[in-house]
């Protein structure tokens, strides 16, 4: 279950995903996303956007 919920006062606007996780734990996701390559730079483009926005993760 992916819940997504979006928030616009404005002038910001959040947006936050929430997931109901997976037993192994954070996925792996390559340090770099190969232009070609036909998976990983979904989560790749993810994790830049948001390192670069900022993120929070609860338990």
């Amino acid at each position: 279950m992916v819940a997504v919920r979006v928030y616009d006062d404005g002038e910001t606007v959040r947006v936050e995903v929430t997931d109901e996780g997976s037993p192994g734990g954070m996925p792996l996701v390559p340090v770099q996303a190969e232009p070609l390559s036909e998976s990983g730079r979904g989560l790749w483009l993810v994790r830049e956007l948001s390192t670069s926005w900022g993120w929070s993760q609860d338990a």
